[in-house]
């Protein structure tokens, strides 16, 4: 009879999550507890239940009239989003999720003892910009970050705004690839991850 090994220190249940944009470019973290280095800035507040990472690898089946099953599958691309849902509204967080834009000071109609405006204008076609990413997860002693160096805003932005309710800015990221680097990767403490004996 076959014992199932089990071990309940590898279950893993987010007590805290956190989600980092930078400039393309700008230094990752080298470890999985190491303080963001410099460029990095958090998003801030997101809510409790929309943070995922979903990866999502596409396939061809190769058929052949000897077999009613494929003979050969291959896979054709891969490709990896994050989404989250951003409940702290800045200039940063919009350039964001609109994938760039800019935001100038503007005189405001009162004129210049008022307190200041300012003017945000989404990228035009061909305008957005990519960010590099990195989403933090804690669950006490153990510490993971997905670090992803380049993704772009890729989906509509879609916000409610409904009296009595947050609005909140969605955050949707495609990870972008490259021949010369990993797309994404896992930093992290968790004993769970060394290699076997």
């Amino acid at each position: 009879m076959t014992v199932e090994i089990t071990n309940a220190t590898q279950l893993v249940t987010p007590a805290r999550t956190r989600v980092w944009l930078a400039p393309v470019g700008t230094a990752a973290p080298a470890d999985a507890l190491v303080a963001m280095p410099s460029g990095w800035y958090s998003v801030g507040l997101t809510t409790p239940d929309s943070l995922k990472f979903s990866e999502e690898p596409q396939f061809e089946e190769i058929r052949s009239a000897q077999t009613d099953f494929p003979s050969r599958t291959i896979q054709t691309s891969d490709s990896a989003t994050i989404e989250v849902d951003l409940q702290q509204w800045s200039g940063r967080n919009f350039k964001a999720v609109f994938g760039g834009g800019s935001i100038v000071e503007i005189t405001p109609s009162g004129g210049t003892g008022t307190p200041k405006h300012y003017k945000f204008t989404p990228p035009r076609i061909g305008g957005r910009s990519e960010v590099a990413a990195t989403i933090e997860v804690n669950d006490g002693e153990k510490a993971y970050r997905y670090v992803v160096p380049r993704a772009m805003q890729m989906e509509g932005v879609s916000t409610e705004l409904q009296k009595g309710k947050e609005a909140v800015l969605p955050l949707r990221l495609a990870v972008q690839g490259g021949d010369d680097s990993d797309p994404w990767y896992l930093l992290t403490n968790d004993p769970a991850f060394a290699a076997s004996a």
